[in-house]
C-alpha cells in the first residue's frame, strides 16, 4: 500500500496568505509565486503553447525549460450547474483539489507513471474553496481514446496498458473515473494514467474489477462509434494478462 498520501511529501513547500493556500514541489517547478496559477500571466508573456477543453480550460505553457499544464478545477455532473468550480471544505484537508495534488504527487514519488503534480492553489472563502492544479505536461501525449479512433491498437500496447494499470492497483490506487481518455501514451509510447480527482488508496478488493469494467465500457463506447472493428476479446485478454502480472509484482514489492 502507498504511504500516507493525505500528508505532503517531504520537500513540499506550503505558503499561506489570507484565505489562500499554495503547496508546491520546488524540484518540479522551482520557487512558485501565486501568479503561476493565473493564465493571464502566461498569455501576456507569450509562454502559452496550447489549450485543451474538459470540464474547463487547461492552459499549457513553458517555464524554466519545462512545459506545464494549468487546470482550474471544476465540478462535474449535475452539481456543476449550481456550484461550477466551488468545493465544500469546512477544513483544508478535505478540499478535493488539495487531495488530488497530494495523491498525484505521492504516486509520482512512488515511481508510477503520472503527470507529476507540481503545485496546487486553494482559495478558501468561509466553508467553500476554489482550486487550481499545476502539473508537468507529458511530452507528445496522446490518449487511448484518440488512438482507438485513429485505427487498431496492437496487442503489445494492450499488454502495456494492463501492466500500467496493474501497477496502480498493486499499490491500492482506486481511480474514480478510469476511462480511455485518462490513459495517455507519451512520445515514446509509454502508458500513463491521469486525473486522480476523488481517487483513493485502499486494500485490494472488488473495486479493482469495477475499475476495469468501467474502462472496458469506455473502450466499447468509443469503438462503437467508429466504422471498422477496433476491439475484441483477444485484445481485452492481452490487457488482463499484463494487468495480472504487474499487479502481483507491485503487491509483492510492497510487502518485501
Amino acid at each position: 500500500m502507498l504511504d500516507d498520501w493525505r500528508q505532503p511529501a517531504p520537500g513540499v513547500v506550503r505558503v499561506e496568505s489570507g484565505g489562500d493556500v499554495m503547496l508546491y514541489d520546488p524540484y518540479l517547478a522551482g520557487n512558485l509565486t501565486a501568479d503561476w496559477f493565473e493564465p493571464a500571466r502566461w498569455r501576456a508573456s507569450g509562454a502559452v503553447t496550447g489549450t485543451a477543453r474538459g470540464r474547463g480550460e487547461t492552459v499549457f505553457f513553458e517555464a524554466g525549460g519545462h512545459e506545464f499544464a494549468l487546470r482550474h478545477c471544476r465540478r462535474g455532473g449535475l452539481v456543476a450547474k449550481f456550484v461550477h468550480d466551488r468545493y465544500f471544505c469546512p477544513t483544508e484537508s478535505v478540499a478535493r483539489p488539495l487531495q488530488e495534488f497530494l495523491l498525484t504527487h505521492r504516486l509520482w514519488r512512488h515511481g508510477l507513471p503520472v503527470a507529476p503534480a507540481a503545485g496546487v492553489r486553494l482559495q478558501r472563502r468561509n466553508l467553500w474553496c476554489r482550486g487550481d492544479l499545476l502539473t508537468r505536461r507529458i511530452a507528445g501525449a496522446q490518449t487511448l481514446a484518440e488512438r482507438l479512433v485513429q485505427g487498431p491498437v496492437e496487442v503489445p500496447v494492450w499488454i502495456a496498458v494492463g501492466r500500467m494499470l496493474g501497477r496502480f492497483h498493486g499499490v491500492g490506487l482506486c481511480h474514480a473515473d478510469l476511462n480511455a481518455h485518462n490513459v495517455l501514451f507519451d512520445a515514446h509510447g509509454a502508458a500513463h494514467l491521469i486525473d486522480f480527482d476523488r481517487g483513493t488508496v485502499r486494500a485490494r478488493g472488488l473495486w479493482c474489477d469495477a475499475n476495469l469494467v468501467r474502462l472496458r465500457r469506455s473502450i466499447l463506447k468509443i469503438c462503437d462509434a467508429v466504422p471498422a472493428p477496433r476491439f475484441n476479446e483477444t485484445l481485452w485478454a492481452a490487457l488482463l494478462a499484463g494487468y495480472r502480472d504487474a499487479a502481483a509484482n507491485e503487491a509483492a514489492a510492497g510487502t518485501a
